[in-house]
């Protein structure tokens, strides 16, 4: 291959010139963002309130087989000498897109050495919107997941997910192991729950509220299956987070929450009749549940039956709400990961 390109360059093997084609084309065969594609300086956003990226991380965009491309915030890791950590790999929910884990997450773990990679599933923030009234379905999105992580991604990833995008990496995991290639995801290190979407739905969360909750479960539904969150800053900040959270800092992520999704993830239907999601088939797979001690969205119940159904002890966090990565203790959250990720090898 580089003879060949030595050719094509009208070069020598001796010449100065082949030895930069050679260089070059190592940088690019080394380079694991070489089949995705970086935004321009003079880059169109879809978002009508778009997310500026903080030092260091990058906007890139991957290519899926559909044609579409989604987006991925990156930001590379701080180098460690004694040890290459697993990347990270992060999915977001509905009414959100890559920047929400852009914001504080992906700077708190890159600084612990991990390479970080944040997703905007297609018809969310700066991806691709597909045609039909919804951005995909559970299967479909994981598959976009895999494919992502299949071309890009070097080493075993540990997937995390939150809320929906909870949901999205049990289908993932659920497929790890499947004999059929088209339905095949690459391995991964581990797998992170966030405040997630229980296996079976959140069918069993709007029942229980119902009867137990029913002012709750009115808030909820205005909220979310009205939109309401969108207006009502109040109401935004019941859903999301704390009641320390400052308003100034609500009222920031209500409008990018606002512009993030250009359809819905799902046919919430279709999603239920799907569902629960299949078991895990790697029993060795290591799964970390983590909840939210002040979340609207996830009650406590939620949190156990996601726990049981991969055998492990849920881990709730005090003192933050369902979108733990943006709230105002958002790295109480954090530091439960890194030390659930620093255990993955010992």
């Amino acid at each position: 291959m580089l003879s060949s390109l030595i050719r094509d360059c009208g070069c020598t093997a001796s010449s100065p010139l082949s030895t930069m084609a050679v260089i070059g084309l190592t940088i690019l065969t080394n380079n694991p963002h070489f089949g995705m594609t970086r935004a321009s300086n003079n880059y169109k956003y879809k978002m009508r309130v778009p997310y500026e990226l903080k030092k260091g991380q990058s906007r890139q965009f991957h290519k899926l087989p559909s044609g579409s491309n989604i987006e991925i915030i990156f930001q590379k890791g701080l180098p460690k000498i004694d040890q290459k950590p697993p990347p990270l790999v992060f999915v977001h929910g509905s009414f959100h897109a890559a920047w929400c884990w852009a914001e504080h997450w992906l700077p708190f773990f890159s600084r612990h050495g991990f390479d970080c990679y944040a997703l905007s599933l297609l018809a969310q923030g700066e991806s691709d919107a597909p045609d039909g009234a919804v951005a995909g379905s559970l299967q479909s999105h994981a598959a976009d997941v895999a494919h992502f992580i299949h071309n890009e991604i070097r080493l075993p990833p540990v997937l995390l997910g939150h809320s929906f995008g909870g949901l999205i990496v049990q289908q993932y995991i659920a497929n790890e192991k499947s004999q059929e290639m088209e339905n095949r995801h690459p391995y991964l290190a581990g797998a992170v729950l966030i405040c997630s979407v229980p296996p079976s739905g959140n069918s069993g969360i709007v029942w229980r509220y119902l009867f137990s909750k029913p002012i709750a479960a009115f808030k909820i539904t205005r909220s979310l299956a009205a939109k309401a969150f969108q207006t009502s800053l109040p109401l935004c900040k019941e859903t999301f987070f704390s009641a320390a959270m400052e308003d100034h800092l609500v009222l920031r992520y209500q409008k990018l929450m606002t512009e993030s999704s250009s359809k819905p993830l799902f046919d919430l239907r279709k999603l239920n009749a799907s569902l629960p999601v299949p078991p895990v088939k790697d029993h060795s797979m290591k799964i970390l549940v983590l909840g939210a001690n002040d979340d609207f969205i996830v009650d406590a119940e939620g949190l156990r039956e996601t726990g049981r159904f991969y055998g492990v002890s849920p881990v709730c966090v005090e003192g933050v709400a369902h979108d733990m990565m943006l709230d105002y203790s958002w790295e109480k959250g954090a530091h439960v990961i890194q030390s659930w990720l620093n255990a993955l090898d010992t």
